[in-house]
């Protein structure tokens, strides 16, 4: 594996399938919209492949037959239907929580870049993880692009007020390697995420993981017990 050449000045992450085991809140949001439109719901397994995609992509799960319009009209009561109780099932993943400590005991700044709306992680993050240390957090609609464009990582690297070139980027979608590879930052790809029914293998990152603890290892953390 190729290890970072630097002692890593700050590490960011994705959120969703990253950070965050959230399918089972977005599963659950769209169950109910199903019931509200008299649809059966799709099995859980294809819409967790998908999360990383957003909203349209969970909806598609539920409504293959609608365009692009359609999918789109849905939206916005699919994102009610989440915020209402997005922190109900979801969880750091298994390992994550001593990883972001090792962090924070090495004076090592971290932050999250998602595509999620900034209403959503704004919301999500208070209620969930409240003692998560942040040094900056980039939502979706934080700029005018967002993942894989570079600009949200470059700006959550300027907000934490960190040199990208000594910096990590790590997610479980391609966009996030593409994004963090563009930004002039080391990429790490996530193994426990969604991926979006891709192989991390073939997405160009500089390392590939398979546990919070590797990661940690990889950083330099030194060994982290979940």
């Amino acid at each position: 594996m190729n290890r970072p050449a630097f002692a890593p000045a700050g590490v960011f992450f994705d959120l969703d399938g990253t950070l965050l085991d959230s399918a089972p809140d977005l599963y659950a949001s769209l169950v109910i919209q199903c019931a509200e439109e008299g649809v059966a719901p799709p099995p859980y397994e294809p819409v967790r492949a998908v999360v990383s995609r957003g909203s349209r992509a969970v909806l598609s799960c539920a409504f293959p037959e609608a365009d692009d319009a359609a999918l789109l009209a849905r939206v916005p009561r699919y994102l009610e239907i989440y915020e209402a109780s997005m922190a109900s099932h979801t969880v750091a993943f298994d390992g994550i929580e001593p990883m972001l400590e090792a962090l924070d005991a090495r004076g090592i700044v971290w932050g999250v870049v998602t595509n999620k709306p900034g209403f959503l992680t704004d919301a999500l993050l208070p209620r969930l993880v409240p003692h998560w240390n942040t040094a900056a957090v980039v939502s979706g609609d934080t700029l005018p692009v967002k993942k894989p464009d570079p600009a949200p990582v470059l700006y959550a690297c300027e907000q934490a007020g960190v040199d990208p070139a000594r910096c990590v980027f790590v997610g479980d979608d391609r966009r996030d390697i593409l994004a963090g590879r563009a930004a002039g930052l080391y990429t790490v790809a996530v193994r426990w995420g969604y991926l979006d029914g891709g192989d991390p293998d073939g997405w160009g990152a500089d390392a590939v993981v398979d546990t919070p603890a590797e990661l940690a290892a990889l950083l330099g953390l030194g060994e982290v017990v979940a």
